[in-house]
């Protein structure tokens, strides 16, 4: 048999959690996307410092309003449960299930060696289960990319910041500024 007639198992996300539960991905840093268990790239010195900045930053201009939940997977129907740098979500305990798409306001990847999968496997993974907005730091050209309007197949909206003031869907009254995020 040639690797082109193989079929591929995909996986539920009730699969990968009795998987968890079972000790079989205990050794490995993986997340379920669209059904396939992918190893994540080991986060190195600038992407753990920044987008550990950022969570302070954020948990500081939020409040109470949202969880700013770090390194945290999220259930998707999609058979997804990706594990974002930033999960800003309600704010309320996860004691039971994982943050479901309508508990987030929006996602933040901080990316290097992972750019390609975060640019496009993950912005269709996030927009098609109704994420509303997605942001990814580009962290090769220090550049804030924010995604907007979820569709199936993607967002249509795609904006480039590198140092304005931003301001969440969810949360019009807060302006974060793009160069914390960028920069610490």
């Amino acid at each position: 048999m040639t690797p082109s007639t193989l079929n591929a198992t995909k996986w539920t996300v009730d699969d990968y959690h009795r998987m968890i539960e079972a000790g079989i991905l205990s050794d490995r840093q993986v997340e379920l996307l669209n059904g396939v268990i992918v190893d994540m790239a080991p986060e190195g010195i600038d992407h753990a410092d920044l987008s550990d900045e950022a969570a302070q930053y954020l948990r500081g201009l939020l409040g109470d309003c949202a969880k700013v939940r770090e390194a945290k997977p999220i259930t998707l129907a999609n058979r997804s449960e990706p594990e974002p740098d930033l999960c800003i979500c309600q704010n309320v305990r996860y004691n039971s299930h994982h943050p479901y798409p309508e508990d987030v306001f929006w996602v933040i990847e901080y990316a290097d060696s992972s750019l390609r999968k975060d640019l496009e496997e993950k912005n269709v993974i996030y927009a098609a289960a109704g994420i509303l907005e997605y942001w990814v730091v580009n962290l090769r050209t220090r550049e804030l990319i924010v995604f907007r309007d979820p569709q199936p197949e993607g967002y249509t909206t795609q904006t480039t910041y590198t140092a304005e003031r931003i301001s969440p869907l969810a949360f019009p009254e807060v302006a974060i500024a793009v160069s914390r995020l960028l920069n610490g």
